[in-house]
């Protein structure tokens, strides 16, 4: 086990012993996949703040994840002299080590930040991003058009890896409503989009979308893109119930088991009783992976995390 601290800091060994765990948790409770992210080299300036390979500046968050305080493109000349690094095996050295050790009976997913998402880290913040969409937009289309090309080219080398599956990662909303108008995001985000999902269907493998929040405005742009999955389905703002009805057979539902407070707080049997449910309305008829509403975050109970795979095992058998 390694030394508690942000695997940004962590050196090589400690790493290894890091992902070492996350594999002898996998095996021990028997869950059916893994998801790995990108890890590039970092540089702390303090205890707190530290720069990534692409010179994005972050601020750690000892209960989420780290915030952008600082990007490297702030206006379109600087894309002039600016150039995204070439992904590297060490930047994936979490997806080669799972696939290593659980690829013959585990699902091995690759979880990569979206155009929308590397776009606003680029630019210093969300805020940033959005302003130029209103007043930018051909800068805004040059950077969506760059990490694409880069996220085309990490896809490339996961899936030669080993990975099975790829998840696009970034939120397109809030608990009320998306972060964007339906406009923004069918001319910023959308077409990337679906070229990077055309790009792995195209190499024989799945892929599907993350993002928290009340998106049911373009819900339908999600499933029209030909994403397989849709993760989590924050039962905060979406209900399932809805959710299967109007989607569900034509994209995968993921998620909507309650990390906000059923895996935080409530009790075993709640739990148990909350994944049953879950699974009697959205496993009918297949396409359902059960699944936290977001994260294994590190308020939730590691007895109720278990409890939540224990019930999911339990449950979750199609009837021959």
């Amino acid at each position: 086990m390694p030394e508690i601290d942000y695997i940004q800091r962590m050196d090589l060994d400690s790493k290894i012993k890091l992902f070492d765990v996350a594999v002898r948790v996998i095996e021990e409770i028997d869950v059916d996949g893994i998801t790995m992210r990108v890890f590039s080299e970092s540089e702390f300036f303090n205890d707190t703040d530290y720069k990534d390979n692409q010179g994005v500046v972050y601020r750690v968050d000892p209960v989420g994840e780290s915030v952008v305080i600082g990007g490297p493109i702030s206006q379109e000349s600087d894309l002039e002299t600016f150039k995204l690094p070439k992904i590297k095996e060490t930047d994936l050295l979490a997806l080669s080590y799972c696939v290593e050790k659980l690829g013959k009976n585990r699902a091995i997913v690759l979880s990569l930040q979206c155009p929308f998402r590397r776009s606003w880290n680029l630019v210093g913040g969300m805020t940033n991003l959005l302003l130029h969409y209103m007043d930018h937009p051909q800068f805004v289309h040059k950077i969506a058009r760059m990490v694409t090309d880069s996220t085309l080219e990490a896809i490339d080398m996961g899936l030669e890896l080993g990975a099975d599956i790829i998840s696009l990662d970034g939120d397109l909303a809030f608990n009320t409503n998306t972060i964007m108008s339906p406009e923004q995001f069918r001319e910023y985000i959308k077409p990337y989009y679906i070229e990077i999902v055309n790009y792995v269907h195209n190499k024989g493998h799945k892929i599907f979308k993350h993002t928290d929040g009340n998106h049911s405005i373009i819900t339908e742009d999600l499933v029209e893109i030909g994403f397989d999955g849709l993760h989590p389905i924050q039962p905060q703002c979406l209900d399932i119930g809805h959710m299967k009805k109007e989607i569900g057979q034509r994209i995968c539902l993921m998620g909507n088991i309650d990390c906000m407070k059923t895996l935080v707080s409530k009790s075993l049997a709640e739990v148990e009783e909350e994944v049953k449910q879950t699974i009697e309305i959205a496993a009918p008829g297949g396409g359902y992976i059960l699944a936290s509403s977001n994260t294994i975050h590190p308020g939730v109970k590691a007895e109720n995390y278990i409890a939540m795979v224990k019930a999911a095992h339990k449950y979750g058998v199609y009837n021959s």
